[in-house]
């Protein structure tokens, strides 16, 4: 918790500087991939500051999300033994690997779909998607489809409550990070015991 709490603060930090846009999109990649850090407080950090731009950092943290799901994609398809399950031992999910390709007999697109929405790492899936050989196409529609939803409902909120949103952020920041861990480890409680 002490590493993700430093890396949580280190990515908070891009959202104030010029390069923020660049950020964005290499956080939002990497979380799709490898990072354990969603895009979410970055994007909400950068709509505030630029309230007219929100379509567009929505628009920019979905599309890099889901090529950085292709990434994933192609880690569990080729190089799973060599990365990916590095990856997945590190998040001690390899249980939840298993649990994944059952879902994605189901019913890959929501699946997909369902991960892209939810605190629920979503790594496991796109990584999962290439071990299980899953349709590409699935993943690259779903990825679009639930991180869109996520990500424009999230800046748009920030849009729409402003300043407002703004000010709650800054008097409650410490109960809103500690909240955020909680979601973050809940996601991964959730996809050991519910998926």
């Amino acid at each position: 918790m002490i590493m993700v709490s430093r890396l949580y603060t280190w990515t908070i930090r891009w959202a104030h500087t010029k390069c923020a846009a660049w950020a964005l999109a290499a956080i939002s990649f990497a979380e799709s991939s490898f990072f354990p850090i969603p895009p979410d407080p970055v994007l909400m950090i950068m709509t505030l500051l630029r309230p007219a731009y929100w379509w567009r950092y929505a628009l920019l943290t979905t599309a890099t999300s889901a090529a950085g799901g292709v990434a994933g994609y192609f880690i569990g398809l080729g190089f799973y033994e060599f990365i990916g399950k590095a990856i997945i031992e590190t998040y001690h999910l390899t249980d939840a690997m298993v649990a994944v390709g059952a879902r994605y007999q189901e019913n890959a697109f929501l699946a997909i779909v369902a991960a892209a929405l939810t605190p629920i790492p979503y790594k496991v899936f796109t990584i999962g998607g290439g071990l299980f050989e899953i349709s590409l196409w699935t993943l690259i529609v779903a990825s679009l489809v639930g991180r869109g939803i996520r990500f424009f409902g999230v800046a748009l909120l920030m849009f729409i409550f402003g300043s407002r949103a703004e000010e709650f952020i800054k008097q409650h920041f410490n109960d809103l990070t500690v909240a955020f861990f909680i979601l973050i480890a809940l996601g991964f409680v959730a996809i050991k015991f519910f998926f």
